[in-house]
């Protein structure tokens, strides 16, 4: 009998260790390919997810706490390639969440964070793989805990996930990423450029998925999606909201024109 798709993406949130959580996310993901994980039209409630399961490091403090490190030095690259690794840990359990804590939507909403939930995991794993060869681990240095706290303050209402986390958080990386391959190549880093290309090409998409679906919760709520997405930066996202923007990237995965016009004007309105 086919297990549920919420149990499986609540074991993956709760696997406290790094391999745990690989190992759960790779397999929940290949079992719903396979078509043994339903979501079930009964299903209760979500139980509130306070803090997803976490190994004891990385200790997590304050952005303003981490210092900045240039890639000049193996040591920099090393911490460098850990902040990129802390976020795709962090978008793991960001995709198993949208997953198990908003029920009763299409089947292709689950199908998309599933899928995202797969590669954020194959994302971290080729940046783990790296930064073993520099000598390090993932919990070597500081790190911080801005994703998750947007999750959090988005956990009741799924307009506001799609449109925040995804769309402002995520959506950071289309805007930053090109600049730090052009650092890399310039320091000869190929084997990082290469992972970095890769994510850059797949985040598109799963920035895309939330382009998609904050734009279906508008439908549903009657509400026209530029003036809500103005309304939810000025709520939640004003002090995390940074240009310049990747507007060829950002188009590609589902910002109109006058959302990216939007973004630039409410820099200028930015303190």
């Amino acid at each position: 009998m086919p297990g549920s798709l919420f149990e499986a993406a609540r074991a993956c949130l709760d696997a406290a260790s790094v391999a745990a959580k690989l190992d759960a996310t790779f397999a929940a993901t290949a079992a719903f390919g396979r078509g043994e994980l339903v979501v079930p039209d009964d299903a209760p409630a979500p139980e509130p997810v306070r803090m997803p399961g976490r190994p004891a490091r990385p200790q997590l403090v304050h952005p303003r706490g981490l210092p900045r490190r240039g890639l000049g030095s193996v040591q920099g690259r090393a911490a460098f390639i850990h902040a990129i690794a802390h976020i795709e840990f962090n978008a793991i359990d960001l995709a198993w969440d949208a997953v198990y804590r908003f029920r009763g939507m299409p089947a292709q909403y689950y199908a998309d964070w599933v899928s995202c939930a797969r590669d954020e995991a194959r994302h971290f794993a080729m940046l783990q793989a790296r930064l073993r060869t520099m000598g390090h681990a993932y919990g070597d240095f500081d790190a911080h805990n801005g994703l998750w706290e947007m999750a959090e303050k988005t956990a009741h209402d799924g307009l506001a996930r799609m449109a925040l986390v995804p769309r402002v958080l995520e959506a950071r990386g289309l805007d930053v990423t090109p600049g730090m391959i052009r650092r890399l190549q310039d320091v000869g880093d190929t084997a990082t450029v290469e992972i970095l290309e890769v994510i850059l090409r797949e985040e598109v998409a799963h920035v895309a998925a939330g382009s998609r679906w904050f734009r279906w919760y508008c439908e549903r709520a009657g509400v026209a999606p530029l003036p809500t997405f103005r309304r939810l930066l000025a709520e939640y996202a004003r002090a995390v909201l940074y240009g310049p923007f990747n507007h060829e990237a950002r188009s590609r995965a589902g910002f109109s024109a006058d959302e990216l016009r939007m973004l630039e004007e409410s820099l200028l309105t930015t303190d």
